[in-house]
């Protein structure tokens, strides 16, 4: 299968002088049930070259590790509920501005961080200050993903939690493709990097993906390839 742009979405750009494609790779529906090493290997593994850097979205890995649960089975506790009264709601998702997600990023980060990353937040907002609760609380509540309409079903009804050891993640499937491996959180907003093998330019990385290339709706491309085009 001819690898090609997502909708909407340029396949090359341009970064420090040189140029590089952002080949979205589409899978089946990815569940529960797959192995993330299987899912590479039938479905990119085929389209790599030398010098390509495969990059997987976060909530992708976090489905086969079984850390995306439906709404209504999560329990919000009275801590989750009093917090999320004082959350900015974002045109961009829901983030934590629900008593289900605020309930996953307490139990990632604990009670006491949370509590401390919203006191931080409220001190240093007065002064003009902005994204302090996330420094504070840590990647752990910054990668909870809430539910959006457009995801394609059943994940437009789901909440997931960032993947456990994503690094060891990243370094497992470098060993089955021989290819430097990226998992990214990346949403139209921007990216960052969850978890990477050690030879992976961030950096440059987050540039190419600045635009998300890999869509957010129903394009069923969880991963790419980034490839310097000479």
């Amino acid at each position: 299968m001819e690898l090609t742009a997502n909708q909407g979405k340029n396949l090359i750009i341009e970064i420090g002088g040189k140029k590089y494609a952002r080949y979205p790779v589409k899978t089946h529906l990815v569940t529960e049930t797959d192995n993330i090493l299987d899912v590479v290997e039938k479905y990119a593994k085929p389209h790599l070259e030398k010098g390509d850097i495969l990059f997987i979205g976060e909530k992708c890995v976090s489905i086969t590790q079984g850390r995306a649960y439906e709404m209504d089975k999560i329990k919000p506790g009275k801590l989750a509920k009093f917090l999320v009264k004082f959350v900015t709601k974002s045109p961009y998702g829901i983030g934590l501005g629900s008593a289900e997600t605020m309930q996953l990023a307490v139990e990632e980060v604990g009670a006491p961080r949370i509590l401390l990353a919203a006191f931080a937040a409220a001190i240093t907002k007065s002064f003009g200050f902005k994204g302090m609760f996330y420094r504070v609380a840590g990647p752990q509540a910054r990668g909870v993903d809430g539910p959006v309409a457009y995801a394609i079903p059943p994940y437009n009804n789901r909440a997931s939690k960032i993947p456990l050891n994503a690094g060891k993640v990243a370094k497992d499937i470098e060993e089955r493709i021989n290819i430097p491996v990226a998992i990214v959180d990346a949403c139209d907003m921007g990216a960052w990097v969850v978890g990477s093998t050690k030879d992976v330019p961030k950096k440059l990385l987050l540039k190419a993906l600045k635009d998300n290339p890999l869509g957010q709706t129903n394009q069923q491309t969880p991963m790419g390839i980034l490839r310097e085009v000479k």
